[in-house]
């Protein structure tokens, strides 16, 4: 168990927006644990910095995914880093505009976010820029759409075999 050290959090806030101001737009407590917004544009500065400082020293990338507001017309991601030293967690998350979904990579500085920013890729449709290698790993190269977004449809729309009459459609 993780042993919540508000002064941990505010060290961190505090360092955050002083290094990059406006750019932190929100820093709020969620299930015990520090959740910062971040604009897009800094996205990868905000982690570079938070993994660099001698200080705090976020070490380890525990996730990294995407999400979906389909009510904003958004694709959000969200990183969850780990420092050992401090035995600290966190979680940023920045969003996107879903007409154009891009995002820098941090391959750069985890070299493991590689495979989290391809499924993130495949599943959401957003885009690392700087990243190695942005393929499909999960599905098949020709398929359409992103099958984690809302808008997805749950259903084969091809299949002339089904009676969805039975299921009260």
């Amino acid at each position: 168990m993780f042993e919540i050290i508000p002064e941990r959090n505010q060290l961190v806030v505090k360092k955050l927006t002083d290094c990059f101001g406006e750019s932190i737009e929100r820093s709020e407590v969620l299930a015990d644990m520090l959740c910062l917004t971040v604009k897009s544009a800094v996205i990868q500065e905000v982690i570079f910095f938070l993994h660099n400082d001698k200080e705090l020293q976020f070490n380890f990338l525990t996730t990294l995914c995407g999400m979906h507001y389909p009510d904003r017309e958004q694709l959000g991601v969200v990183y969850h880093l780990h420092s050992f030293e401090n035995n600290h967690r966190i979680r940023i998350k920045t969003e996107v505009p879903l007409s154009d979904p891009k995002l820098s990579t941090i391959t750069t500085i985890w070299p493991s976010a590689n495979w989290q920013e391809r499924e993130t890729f495949e599943f959401y449709g957003i885009i690392f820029e700087g990243h190695p290698n942005l393929q499909r790993i999960l599905n098949v190269d020709d398929m359409e759409g992103f099958p984690m977004r809302k808008d997805f449809p749950l259903e084969d729309q091809t299949r002339d075999d089904k009676d969805d009459s039975f299921f009260g459609r």
